[in-house]
């Protein structure tokens, strides 16, 4: 009995591998697509609900598509920038022309490939800020209902970095691990790796090197950073004490599940642990709760922003309160 998955054969990064003058649509491309429409359909089903009205203004739509419209350029910027400083160990940085070239040196194209999500995060929390000071809207306020229409977006993303084969996790003999194609792979003559295979009931007789099934933690993100904080902050839109608690609900509860789920995915190879108990301990198995990768140390910032936010808008508001 197999306790494992492979791979699904027929998942490719082309949406048409074979049709040549189409091998430059990609899923990862159109879950992009996706993400974004479905963000505004739910930030003017937002708007339909009078979050963004005050007393004296009623948001258009025309607003609506301008405001999303400016923080989604600032994510990409942001998040491709983001994945150049932070992640690229190539030297890109030294040569920042070629952050948005979206061809490798052989003239092939590739995309855009390369975002970081904390770099979109800054990039598109920076948009929405000129956004309001430039029409004069209420920053908070907007940012809350843009932050209830993010989450379920954020799902189409990390599918796509399923379907892309990448960001996989750690390997695991738990039954859903997935051997994912692109993951590396271990010498069959290792001891550890016989134990490891006969676990799973993989046969390696006939192989020397072994592709391990590894956590799904593309999905596993999906499904908590996407779904379950969207269910979150969707109830509870309609009774937020201030204007931000919805914001900075998002920044924390994403801080937190995506620092849990790290201790499941691997490290960029690259980099591995900025933060370690053991500087030898391998990237591809979790040995040390001790052991923080980037996107651990980058959520631990989110998290100590938006409860230390939170209590400033909280006392703010309190004040105000007792003033009136």
């Amino acid at each position: 009995m197999f306790l494992y998955l492979n791979y699904p054969s027929w998942i490719h990064p082309q949406i048409f591998p074979n049709l040549k003058f189409l091998s430059l649509l990609r899923w990862y491309g159109l879950m992009y697509v996706f993400a974004f429409v479905t963000a505004y359909l739910v930030l003017k089903k937002i708007s339909k609900e009078g979050a963004l009205d005050t007393d004296s203004y009623k948001a258009t739509e025309d607003d609506l598509f301008s405001f999303i419209s400016t923080g989604i350029i600032f994510l990409l910027l942001g998040a491709r920038i983001g994945s150049s400083l932070i992640y690229d160990r190539s030297g890109m940085w030294k040569t920042p022309w070629l952050i948005f070239w979206p061809f490798d040196v052989n003239g092939n194209f590739t995309g855009l490939a390369g975002m970081s999500y904390h770099g979109g995060f800054i990039g598109g929390l920076i948009g929405m800020i000129i956004w309001c000071k430039r029409h004069k809207k209420p920053f908070w306020k907007w940012c809350d209902a843009m932050t209830t229409a993010i989450p379920i977006g954020y799902t189409f993303g990390r599918i796509g970095n399923f379907l892309n084969g990448e960001l996989y996790g750690r390997i695991t003999t738990m039954p859903w691990g997935i051997v994912f194609p692109g993951a590396e792979r271990f010498s069959a003559n290792i001891e550890w790796v016989k134990d490891f295979a006969a676990k799973i009931g993989m046969d390696i007789s006939s192989t020397r090197l072994v592709n391990l099934p590894r956590h799904p933690s593309q999905l596993y993100e999906a499904f908590f950073e996407g779904i379950v904080l969207f269910l979150i902050i969707w109830f509870c839109r309609k009774h937020k004490k201030f204007d931000g608690q919805l914001s900075l609900m998002y920044a924390g509860g994403y801080g937190i599940f995506r620092f849990v789920i790290e201790y499941f995915r691997e490290p960029d190879v690259e980099i591995g642990y900025r933060i370690a108990k053991d500087a030898s301990a391998p990237i591809y198995t979790n040995t040390s709760l001790l052991n923080f990768s980037t996107g651990q140390i980058l959520c631990f910032i989110m998290i100590v922003f938006a409860v230390t936010t939170s209590i400033i808008l909280l006392i703010k508001q309190r004040k105000n309160n007792t003033q009136k």
